[in-house]
């Protein structure tokens, strides 16, 4: 039995954490979940984060808590003669330390993931950008959740006999336990082509067009279309889905599961199709329930389905609420048995180990850039400007840039853990550098990457979504929707679809956190918060790192991190710089990384008391 945490204010005597350092979370109004024939749960975009939020309460519970979650729902559900689902969308890799400190990456994380129980499963694009993570996905995520795992549109060539071959199965038709609903399901992935050349991706609106897809939403025999996917659910590849669908069944309904985008977020498609994206980092569990469907067995009663939709904070207080139990009766032997897994983890990947002390936060988005408390202002003034430095190079002045996407979380004010810098910077990105680059040409292609989108898209067919954070690349598509053309101004909480969340200060019931405006109203997530605003930040931030910082040098060693270089080429281009930074490139500081040199900086920077 692990150890009880603090008492709450309200509501519950006590909560019971599944790991030991999580905080217990903060009480709050909550809006009940609205069950139906047919239930959902959904995760996506949990990117490794399998502990839960070691610094905010609100999403403090872990993976065995989700499976005690999900059986305790089912349970209910099924007392009432209705049917649990449980989806993934994917992105289950890269993004915190239990996926990204082990070697090779990943050995704890598809035993700890395989314990749940999931009816549909798919494939995110970080599956697919090395080639041993895709293999891993093929030889072990497919094998664990055999019969369950989709790829509608991702072919590999198999390790073994270098056949190009599905994924996973393109679809299953499949009928419910209690209700006898009848239900095909895809599994999809966006028009991705940033993957491995191991891996085929083919776009959905070819996909769709093609025999098998046709033949399966030609079926007569179908009470409900399930579309899980990688894919955000205000997006063209999954209004083509519908469109299809439409020409072949006007009536029926379909449920699609989004993710990619980092958002809670809700689209309507018309009075029978909608779909839901479920946020990201293990801070949120999606709740559907579709009410009125027809069954094997009968046809549907009434004027047709109702769909409901809830976003519930991921943490044990709202998991008590909704299930109607409490700190004894709530766990499940596998629940706690995986919580252990993870916590054995941990302590085998010695996530705990203390690199310094932040002595204050740093926000991605909560701030304006530059600000002192944004974490690209600390980047690009302390730590770049101070830790990147090749000897070889002498005093040459440096210019270096990297993508704010390239960043994943916020910096809490307290430890910081081997954990905490594979949470912000979990990717292996290295550096390379062209020499005797005119400084003004580095000027213009910074002024590209953050500003002139629509160059950039004439030039070719990427686009700069990448180079910052997926929930960044929506904010800007949400403000340009309401008609604003500068999409750096604020937005404030209640009129975006998601905002982070930090902790109740002043004592009050309602605590700031996620106001997220869909399709379907306001009233979606199950925990009543304050909003919080949220602010644009660049695709690309740069440092000066030697060199007479008062006045413009005539060139400069031009650094960057190896993930940009594509789209360097192309701000080149426009820029009128000639250079191949394939050909003409170098590395800059070998074998060191993003990772190496945050980690540097802390243990020279950051004392603890």
């Amino acid at each position: 039995m692990l150890p009880v945490l603090p008492v709450l204010a309200s509501l519950f005597p006590s909560v019971f954490a599944a790991q030991p350092a999580a905080p217990a979370p903060i009480s709050a109004p909550l809006r009940d979940l609205e069950y139906g024939q047919l239930n959902f749960l959904h995760t996506t975009d949990t990117h490794g984060w399998l502990a839960g939020h070691l610094s905010e309460p609100s999403y403090s519970a872990d993976w065995g808590d989700y499976i005690s979650f999900s059986t305790r729902i089912r349970e209910k559900v099924e007392a009432q003669g209705q049917d649990l689902l449980v989806i993934d969308t994917g992105d289950r890799v890269e993004g915190s330390g239990l996926y990204d400190s082990s070697e090779p990456k990943g050995i704890y994380l598809s035993e700890i993931l395989r314990h749940q129980h999931i009816d549909v499963i798919t494939s995110g694009n970080h599956e697919l950008y090395q080639k041993n993570t895709s293999i891993n996905e093929l030889l072990t995520t497919v094998t664990n959740f055999r019969g369950h795992y989709l790829a509608s549109n991702i072919d590999i060539y198999h390790p073994v006999t270098q056949e190009l071959v599905p994924l996973a199965p393109r679809y299953k038709k499949f009928t419910t336990k209690l209700q006898g609903i009848r239900v095909v399901a895809f599994g999809f992935l966006f028009n991705f082509n940033g993957n491995y050349n191991n891996t085929i991706v083919q776009p959905v609106e070819e996909t769709i067009q093609e025999e098998w897809f046709q033949e399966a939403i030609q079926d007569k025999e179908v009470d409900l279309f399930l579309i899980a996917g990688h894919v955000p659910a205000h997006s063209p590849e999954y209004r083509a889905i519908f469109r299809a669908i439409r020409k072949a069944h006007w009536a029926t309904p379909i449920q699609f599961f989004a993710g990619h985008q980092h958002i809670r977020d809700y689209a309507k498609y018309d009075s029978k199709a909608y779909a839901l994206a479920s946020g990201r980092f293990m801070e949120t569990i999606g709740f559907m329930s579709i009410d009125g469907l027809s069954t094997s067995t009968r046809p549907s009663a009434g004027s047709g389905p109702v769909f409901k939709r809830r976003y519930i904070d991921n943490n044990l207080f709202s998991f008590y609420h909704h299930t109607g139990l409490d700190e004894e009766s709530f766990p499940t032997e596998e629940g706690l048995s995986v919580s252990q897994l993870i916590a054995n983890a941990r302590s085998a990947l010695q996530l705990d180990v203390v690199y310094g002390c932040a002595p204050q936060n740093l926000w991605m988005s909560r701030v304006p850039y530059p600000h002192p408390d944004s974490v690209y202002t600390w980047l690009e003034s302390e730590v770049l400007a101070t830790s990147l430095k090749d000897e070889s190079r002498g005093d040459t002045p440096t210019v270096a840039i990297m993508n704010t996407g390239g960043i994943r979380f916020d910096i809490f004010k307290g430890q910081f853990t081997r954990d905490t810098v594979w949470t912000i910077s979990p990717f292996s990105n290295k550096f390379r550098y062209v020499k005797d680059v005119p400084y003004d040409k580095v000027q213009l292609i910074m002024e590209v990457l953050n500003k002139q989108t629509k160059i950039f898209s004439e030039l070719s067919e990427e686009t700069l979504d990448n180079l910052a954070s997926p929930d960044q690349q929506e904010h800007i598509e949400h403000v340009l929707k309401a008609g604003n053309e500068d999409p750096s101004l604020r937005m404030n909480g209640d009129s975006l679809h998601q905002v982070p969340l930090s902790k109740r200060s002043d004592g009050t019931s309602i605590i700031p956190g996620y106001v997220t405006q869909d399709d379907a109203g306001s009233d979606g997530d199950d925990t009543i918060h304050s909003p919080i605003k949220m602010y644009q930040v660049p695709n690309c931030i740069q440092a000066h790192i030697a060199g007479n910082a008062t006045t413009a040098p005539g060139t400069v060693d031009f650094v960057y991190i190896e993930f940009i270089e594509p789209f360097l080429v192309l701000a080149g281009k426009y820029a009128d710089l000639n250079v191949d930074f394939v050909k003409d490139s170098e590395v800059y500081m070998s074998g060191v990384s993003m990772t190496d040199v945050i980690i540097n900086w802390v243990e020279k920077n950051w004392e603890c008391e």
